[in-house]
């Protein structure tokens, strides 16, 4: 068997990893035993020299090791099959719709670096980091036997990938489709771009959030923000709403949101339209309209700490002039996809809005992603998905 290095942390920095957290960065490493080529794996030991886990290095990326395992165990073709197992298992519990669904969450299916969606017959996958894409032909191929996919799609056209020295690519790894396909979410079909759309083709992590919105749309007029592909404004639609106006920014996605619209027969109650989301949401609330739900979904708007004082600074706008626009008794539904716009955060800065609104809020329900992305406790980075509804008078 080959030899694997031992790598010991440094005194002090150790508890984090010892708690749960399957991140070693650079800083909080002392030393190793030997040489390691990219992508080998180590077994990290605390400066008493005790085992910790055993992951994969990469010495060029600040997260230098990501733990696969808490134990001295063989990282070979069936410990990647008992772990890709033990995530279809969870899904198949906790997911109403399981073929149609996030497979594998990374770090919180305790495979760092692995993203695996399930569209039906067909999977996308995505290859992270230096360790995992080294397992990537082994994947497939588990992935190929325990799911008998039509076709499995590669999306790793992210710059995430040059951190760890991997070069961009994407396309097909098994068979040869088309790869706008049909997908079911909560009952409804919509089309997924899994070669050209953002991320893998379609977001899943807003289930049960836009399940939960059923209550809110009966003879709603809605304004939906930051529309994407038009998720939220079908749901809308279907659960009831008269009208439904939505915006992005995107020519691409505000394309495939028609088309989404129409193949669940509600093109006649929503209207889409191309525009930056701040300047109508400025433009809308100084001429007074009003809607009766108000929904705001936009991308990330900080990927660093370093900038979260501007981001707040965005979702502190667009929820100004989203509140504005609300009915007395209607609701906002505002989200922030941003890791390090904490919940608490979040929440104050939906407050201070609704201050300078002069409007008066009580919150319906705060949520998280949905069971296909779960959450480590002891990782808080897999937690980044705010879901808030509020009440505004």
């Amino acid at each position: 068997m080959e030899q694997i290095r031992k790598v010991f942390l440094r005194k002090g920095v150790h508890h984090r990893v010892e708690s749960g957290h399957p991140w070693i960065y650079k800083t909080e490493i002392d030393y190793e035993d030997g040489p390691i080529p990219p992508g080998d794996i180590v077994d990290v030991y605390n400066f008493r020299q005790r085992f910790i886990g055993r992951g994969y290095w990469n010495g060029r990326s600040q997260i230098t090791i990501r733990l696969l395992t808490r134990l001295q165990e063989e990282i070979n073709r069936d410990f990647f099959q008992r772990k890709i197992a033990a995530a279809w298992e969870y899904r198949q519990k906790f997911v109403s719709e399981p073929d149609y669904c996030r497979l594998i969450f990374g770090e919180a299916d305790f495979l760092p670096g692995l993203i695996v969606d399930k569209f039906g017959s067909y999977l996308v996958v995505q290859t992270l980091s230096l360790g995992i894409d080294r397992y990537k032909e082994m994947i497939v191929s588990l992935l190929t036997e325990m799911f008998q996919p039509k076709g499995i799609f590669e999306r790793n056209d992210v710059s995430v990938r040059e951190l760890e020295g991997l070069t961009q690519q994407k396309g097909f790894l098994q068979g040869n489709f088309p790869t706008l396909i049909t997908v079911q979410e909560n009952g409804f079909p919509f089309y997924a771009d899994i070669e050209n759309g953002q991320k893998t083709g379609f977001f899943y992590d807003q289930r049960e959030n836009r399940s939960f919105l059923q209550p809110l749309m009966p003879g709603a007029a809605v304004l939906d923000c930051f529309c994407h592909t038009g998720s939220f404004a079908v749901h809308a639609a279907k659960y009831g709403a008269k009208s439904v106006e939505a915006v992005d920014i995107s020519e691409q996605a505000v394309e495939l949101a028609i088309q989404n619209a129409r193949l669940n027969q509600v093109e006649e109650i929503c209207r889409f339209q191309v525009g930056n989301a701040f300047d109508i949401l400025r433009k809308w609330s100084d001429q007074q309209r009003l809607f009766d739900v108000v929904i705001l979904d936009p991308p990330a708007f900080t990927k660093s700490r370093s900038s979260l004082e501007g981001a707040a600074r965005g979702y502190k706008e667009i929820n100004l002039r989203g509140l504005k626009m609300v009915r007395p008794g209607g609701f906002l539904v505002t989200c922030s996809c941003s890791y390090h716009m904490d919940r608490d955060l979040f929440r104050a800065v939906v407050n201070d809005a609704a201050q300078d609104a002069k409007r008066q809020i009580r919150q319906v329900e705060y949520r998280t992603q949905a069971k296909d992305h779960p959450i480590l406790p002891a990782a808080p980075e897999t937690e980044y998905l705010k879901f808030l509804v509020v009440q505004v008078q």
